[in-house]
């Protein structure tokens, strides 16, 4: 008896302590969920039973066509009447949830998970004043020891003291894991309490949560497992651009006496985003295998070249390859059509070259498209002699790409290509290869996956976005294509890719963090321009976040294994 008393004062409870507390509510609720099952006997149980009776009768291979047909038909007549008493016990079930879930409102959190909390917390106040207690301890204790060595006079005193040191080092790391194990224990036992209210809820409702209910056990299990040293490692590169935009943001006006989040130049923005959304879109297929692409770049400026001697307004005065080509008398869509399909054609087949080198000959994908880089820019270079071509005919960005309300609807485009890459990254059979691919191809070719045609379809994929961004951004910039064109926009891409959080240790990533990637720095590199940060100094910066942005994914890969 005067231990419980003690424990009680002392704002601990026990587990027995805790049963009691629990008891008259479950007790409760239980009486109710009796009543519950016993209207859902014949009407939802039953339902379940035979639907699941059903499909296990189809699947019979034992039966025959009639058999089958005779149990089903019989079952089917069950269903209808089991649906008939479903429905006429509902009101009553509803009322009988209704009625649980107001008890477990008034009474769970204050007669059970409050004293429980409080418990808790004490609990881990008292830890924390026993660490400290055996620390000291402990560091008494190694005092001691180290003048006792020292006194006695042997001829090993300096191995002694390192032994002696050692041993104090495993005495504070073991202290230090069993006050970790106890917190955690703590936190567990917090949680399940937490958590014994919905199991109730559970059983009430047949796993139908209300919406409110389902974002409290969210937010819930989101405390429970959140780890701030992992969330550093996953968002805190993020959060460092985030801030840093935010300053810029605070001081543009400042500086440059205007507001960078006017509603033009947040369209502005995004209207950038666009073009580069498919460039980053594309290489993300590529860091997901483990992969990259240097010549994403050389590939923007050669559509470019292609699609505005295409869609070049009348005929065009540089030549390629020493031709003039004049297409002025074709159809407004069915050039502007044409100069997509040269696009997406041209950056397929360096794509797919590319490739085939990496899947066929296990080239680094670094090699094999830094390759691709220099001949694509040998190329077109030679080509046009460097010569930048003219402006494209004004009516076909009016068309593809028009400004509705104030509203440039080249975003549109970056929203299609962004659903159609989330389909197939999420929905497919070839999406789940990548994945699978990417993690571990030894594994997945054993699975029966061709790892050769999964990269290859990748770097096809990629070579039929990155056509699609050059085309629109001809359109943006109404032509003025050049074999430059696009230099640094390789590295622009993979930061936002790796900013992300798309891995290149493989198999890890999200369209929803390259979307977040490539609009947050876009929006960096639109904010430094405003304040006439020099270009040169850009890529600096980019190449500071790409190199930040791996070490952390290094790190955190490093951990995993």
């Amino acid at each position: 008896m005067s231990e419980t008393t003690t424990v009680n004062a002392s704002g601990i409870l026990t587990f027995e302590q805790e049963e009691q507390l629990l008891a008259p509510i479950n007790d409760h609720i239980g009486k109710i969920q009796q009543k519950i099952d016993q209207l859902r006997k014949d009407g939802t149980y039953k339902i379940q039973e035979l639907r699941n009776h059903m499909q296990i009768v189809s699947e019979d291979k034992h039966l025959t066509k009639q058999e089958r047909t005779a149990l089903i038909n019989a079952d089917k007549e069950a269903l209808a009447i089991a649906k008939k008493v479903e429905v006429e016990n509902r009101p009553e079930v509803q009322k009988l949830v209704g009625e649980a879930e107001a008890y477990l409102e008034q009474n769970y959190d204050d007669k059970y998970l409050k004293p429980v909390e409080a418990s808790v917390k004490t609990e881990k106040l008292q830890a924390k004043r026993d660490y400290d207690r055996q620390l000291e301890t402990l560091k008494q204790d190694h005092l001691k020891a180290l003048a006792d060595i020292k006194q006695s006079g042997s001829s090993e005193v300096q191995q002694e003291i390192k032994d002696e040191k050692y041993v104090f080092k495993n005495k504070l790391f073991d202290a230090k894991v069993r006050y970790k194990q106890k917190l955690e224990e703590l936190k567990t036992r917090r949680h399940e309490a937490f958590a014994h209210k919905y199991h109730l809820i559970d059983l009430l409702r047949l796993s139908r949560f209300s919406f409110i209910q389902n974002q409290k056990q969210r937010w819930e299990n989101y405390k429970y497992t959140f780890n701030t040293k992992q969330f550093l490692l996953n968002k805190g590169l993020f959060i460092v651009i985030a801030i840093i935009f935010v300053i810029l943001a605070i001081i543009t006006p400042i500086l440059k006496d205007t507001s960078l989040f006017t509603q033009q130049n947040i369209l502005n923005i995004l209207q950038q985003a666009s073009p580069r959304m498919y460039l980053a879109l594309g290489v993300a297929g590529l860091i997901l295998l483990t992969g990259t692409d240097l010549s994403i770049g050389r590939m923007v400026g050669m559509g470019m070249v292609a699609a505005t001697v295409i869609m070049h307004a009348g005929p065009n005065t540089g030549t390629v390859f020493g031709i003039a080509f004049d297409f002025s008398s074709w159809g407004l869509i069915t050039k502007s059509l044409f100069a997509l399909l040269v696009c997406i054609i041209l950056s397929v087949l360096f794509t797919s070259i590319a490739g085939f080198f990496t899947a066929r000959f296990k080239m680094h994908p670094f090699i094999s498209t830094m390759a691709n880089m220099l001949i694509i820019f040998g190329i077109v270079t030679y080509a046009t002699k460097g010569v930048s071509f003219g402006a494209i005919d004004q009516a076909i960005p009016q068309t593809f790409i028009p400004t509705i309300g104030g509203i440039p609807t080249i975003i549109i485009w970056a929203v299609i290509a962004i659903a159609v890459v989330w389909f197939i990254w999420n929905k497919t059979k070839f999406g789940k290869n990548l994945y699978a691919v990417g993690g571990n191809p030894d594994a997945a070719a054993v699975s029966g996956i061709s790892v050769f045609w999964v990269t290859m379809g990748a770097f096809m994929m990629a070579g039929v976005l990155y056509g699609f961004g050059s085309w629109l951004e001809a359109l943006r910039m109404v032509g003025s294509g050049s074999a430059a064109y696009g230099q640094g926009w390789d590295m622009d891409a993979i930061a936002a890719c790796v900013v992300g959080g798309v891995s290149f240790t493989g198999g890890i990533g999200k369209i929803s963090g390259v979307v977040t990637g490539v609009t947050i720095f876009t929006a960096l590199t639109y904010a430094l321009t405003i304040l006439g940060i020099d270009t040169n100094l850009q890529f600096v910066f980019s190449g500071i976040i790409i190199l930040a942005a791996v070490t952390l994914d290094s790190i955190k890969y490093v951990q995993k294994r």
